[in-house]
């Protein structure tokens, strides 16, 4: 049988990106631990599926922009972490959780912000410093970020600027996690055909075609160019990186 003795915890893994990295994850012999919002039958199909790489799964419901769940969340995670492994610690926390937002500055409602601030900087923020207890020296925190932090494309505003905050926030943590030998990097996708904001970049024909052109490979990306580059992160081959913001793009608008 294979066992591990590295857990990851992946936020937003029941779909699209998420269930890309928790899968990934899991082909590199880490158990993993999801979080969902809502679809709890797409949640346990990652578990399902997970569980046939020889990992150990586990999803857990959290609405990640409400901070109020989250004593119970982390009162629940460790239950779980004792019961399994006699032990209430993790190695790696990717938060990956999020909805799009697609509105100029000039039209933006402050109840839009909120609910985006609320889920991209806020969520992270004291969700990592509620589970930072329990991760294990050695282990990591793996951000998702966006393109949109470099690139500036309209109606982006408030998403690509606390996005971008994500990034400062990054850094500031490998700063001051360096001494628990806890690394924090950020991934930044480009545009990725996903069911995010509805399927814009998917499903959309002319959107599509217009970034695959501008990008250098030539295309639009896919959960799988993604998944793999997070769950690198998440190894000791990436023992070295630290504080560094990685796009993940195919060369978008070099």
């Amino acid at each position: 049988m294979k066992t591990s003795s590295k857990i990851a915890l992946v936020t937003g893994g029941s779909r699209g990106l998420g269930r890309n990295i928790a899968l990934a994850i899991a082909k590199k012999g880490l158990d993993v631990m999801i979080t969902y919002n809502s679809n709890k039958e797409a949640a346990d199909e990652v578990v399902a599926a997970i569980e046939k790489t020889g990992q150990k799964a586990k999803a857990f419901q959290l609405d990640t922009s409400n901070t109020r769940l989250f004593d119970g969340f982390i009162n629940e995670l460790t239950a779980y972490l004792n019961q399994t492994y006699e032990n209430p610690n993790l190695d790696f926390l990717v938060n990956n959780a999020g909805t799009a937002l697609y509105a100029p500055a000039t039209d933006t409602t402050e109840e839009q912000l909120d609910a985006i601030f609320n889920i991209h900087y806020k969520g992270v923020f004291f969700l990592i410093q509620k589970i930072l207890p329990f991760i294990n020296e050695g282990g990591g925190i793996v951000n998702i970020s966006s393109g949109l932090t470099r690139i500036t494309m309209p109606g982006s505003s408030v998403y690509g600027s606390l996005k971008a905050a994500v990034e400062t926030l990054t850094r500031y943590l490998a700063k001051e996690l360096g001494p628990k030998k806890i690394r924090v990097n950020v991934l930044a996708p480009g545009a990725i055909e996903t069911d995010f904001g509805g399927g814009r970049v998917r499903d959309n024909k002319d959107i599509n075609e217009q970034i695959a052109g501008f990008t250098a490979l030539g295309r639009v990306g896919v959960p799988d160019d993604i998944g793999g580059v997070v769950a690198f992160l998440c190894s000791d081959e990436a023992g070295w990186i630290n504080g560094q913001r990685i796009e993940v793009s195919g060369g978008q608008a070099l």
